[in-house]
């Protein structure tokens, strides 16, 4: 297979050579570099090589040309290779078309000339684009496929599972795969199998996500007997607490039970957090984090579920589903919000193969050219219905508000009112959803006539109705009447501390009616529930770690 291309273009000669030299240094072992002395130049290497059946990994390109500016090339090239990432040259007066490409166009990145030295200017910013390019352009890789249905519960699952912990697999529908369907008719499974996992030549027949967990040779069990901080939950602060954590010298054990990222891992699209001017997944954001927690010599058990919490004198222990206890010094709960199940008729039986909660990225294709609703109006619920649109035939949002804007934020609010598929429906709610083998119709209650409209559609994603996900807390430290965890000052009534408090001083910020017991992120008592807002509560939660640590 040949390499993927890197291509560069620049009407100095000069500036062309020095480009070509700096990528073919970095590059050149795993990349094909091909410069163009050009804008039209650039546009016809760019055709040739689609042509060809070449794949472009990244566009380097100069904004000053007098024949085709960059930002003309690129609106002209980019759409022959849809995964390729684009960065523009630029001199200092053209930085507003830089950023104006950005919305325009989708500009990944711009970059000031000179870039001396590459090291440091150059070099980081595309090994960041190329990696991120070779995560999503890559086909999947022969070792997983998984068979199944899209009316299959069980399917979905294993796609989430394998989704959301980014391990590529091929999806193969037994009823609208022709190859699929018949090799499994001419094989010795029946539907009840489904789904089939083929991982290294083995099948594994209705796995469970545990089964495949272990299969994956995931990390599901601690290494160590003891450590000084365990946490409970992979969502940004769980992660931001475990980055700060291992990276300070703690011995830190991370646990989630399904993926690392959370809520915020299911996002489709994350436009206003810090450093990333033209936005990031959810996943990929939890991936990179995840990395960075790795690098630092902490570990992440995924998927391990808790069972139980307890303390004794000032040793905490954390009881795992397999039967398996950690003990630590100190504890973190960053559990976050779990989603409540949208009690209507029909709903349940659909769960799972035509109703989903949140994103289900994993769906998206799946409902190709096809109407499917949201249930939700704040940023998850808009974030998602983008997503959709760029698949099925049209999107409806249902809304128990007059207004969208009340609860997303603007910029949100913008792009959808320009996607021409997506349609708001104001003040309106899910009142059944029907079907047989799979869901085809939606029955919306308008909340101010009362009127219910039938509506054919084959899927709804529910971004709505979420609670605290504190069950295995009760009765361990003091909860709000909503399930949230107090801490700090919130225990403090009358000027006495909780009780069963066993310290002089009184609780710290972050710290629980148990001493050692740490909370950060959504789970938390008057949370602002922000990503950047979580991560820092998991940074913060880690200092005052410290100094408990250096109390007992």
């Amino acid at each position: 297979m040949a390499k993927p291309t890197i291509l560069a273009v620049d009407d100095d000669p000069q500036v062309l050579s020095a480009v070509r030299r700096d990528l073919q240094r970095q590059y050149g072992d795993r990349y094909r570099v091909v410069a163009a002395p050009g804008g039209p130049e650039g546009l016809q290497a760019a055709q040739q090589l689609r042509e060809r059946g070449d794949d472009i990994a990244l566009f380097l390109v100069d904004q000053r040309m007098p024949t085709l500016q960059g930002t003309e090339l690129l609106e002209k090239a980019a759409p022959l290779f849809p995964m390729a990432k684009t960065v523009l040259l630029t001199a200092y007066a053209d930085t507003e078309a830089a950023i104006a490409a950005i919305n325009d166009i989708g500009l990944d990145h711009y970059l000031r000339k000179p870039w001396d030295p590459p090291e440091q200017h150059l070099y980081p910013v595309l090994d960041d684009l190329l990696d991120s390019w070779y995560r999503e352009a890559q086909p999947p890789y022969d070792g997983i496929r998984v068979m199944g249905t899209r009316q299959s519960p069980a399917s979905f699952a294993v796609k989430d599972f394998l989704a959301r912990n980014q391990i590529p697999y091929a999806w193969e529908d037994v009823q609208r795969d022709r190859a699929a369907r018949t090799w499994f008719e001419n094989s010795v499974h029946d539907e009840g199998d489904l789904p089939l996992v083929f991982v290294d030549g083995e099948v594994l027949v209705g796995p469970d996500i545990a089964t495949l967990a272990a299969r994956l040779h995931r990390q599901t069990g601690a290494r160590l007997p003891m450590y000084d901080l365990v946490i409970i939950g992979g969502g940004p602060a769980g992660l931001g607490a475990a980055v700060y954590g291992a990276s300070e010298g703690l011995s830190t054990v991370l646990i989630d039970r399904h993926a690392t990222g959370g809520q915020a891992g299911t996002s489709s699209r994350i436009e206003n957090y810090l450093g990333f001017p033209k936005g990031l997944t959810g996943a990929d954001l939890a991936q990179r984090a995840t990395t960075q927690v790795l690098r630092f010599g902490a570990e992440v058990l995924c998927p391990a579920e808790v069972t139980g919490i307890r303390s004794e004198e000032i040793y905490k222990y954390v009881k795992l589903s397999d039967g398996s206890e950690l003990a630590c010094r100190a504890l973190l709960i960053a559990s976050g919000m779990m989603t409540r199940t949208l009690e209507k008729p029909g709903v349940e039986q659909f769960t799972g193969r035509g109703v989903y909660y949140g994103a289900a990225l994993t769906e998206a294709v799946t409902y190709r050219d096809e109407h499917v609703v949201v249930v939700g109006g704040a940023n998850s619920a808009g974030q998602g219905a983008m997503l959709f649109s760029r698949y099925a035939s049209k999107v409806t949002i249902l809304i128990r508000g007059n207004d969208i804007a009340a609860k997303m934020s603007d910029y949100l609010v913008k792009q959808i009112a320009a996607t021409s598929n997506i349609e708001i429906r104001p003040n309106t709610e899910i009142a059944e959803v029907r079907g047989g083998d799979s869901l085809t119709e939606v029955l919306v209650l308008d909340r101010v006539s009362g009127d219910i409209e039938v509506t054919d559609a084959r899927a709804v994603f529910v971004f709505v109705g979420t609670a605290p996900h504190s069950d295995l807390l009760r009765g361990v430290v003091e909860l709000d009447p909503q399930g949230f965890v107090l801490t700090g000052p919130d225990l403090i009534v009358d000027g006495k501390p909780p009780k069963g408090w066993t310290l002089p001083r009184a609780p710290h910020l972050l710290e629980t009616s148990v001493p050692g017991i740490f909370a950060a992120g959504d789970i938390l008592h008057g949370a602002v529930r922000r990503i950047a807002s979580a991560v820092g509560m998991g940074a913060i939660a880690v200092t005052l770690v410290h100094q408990y640590l250096d109390e007992v």
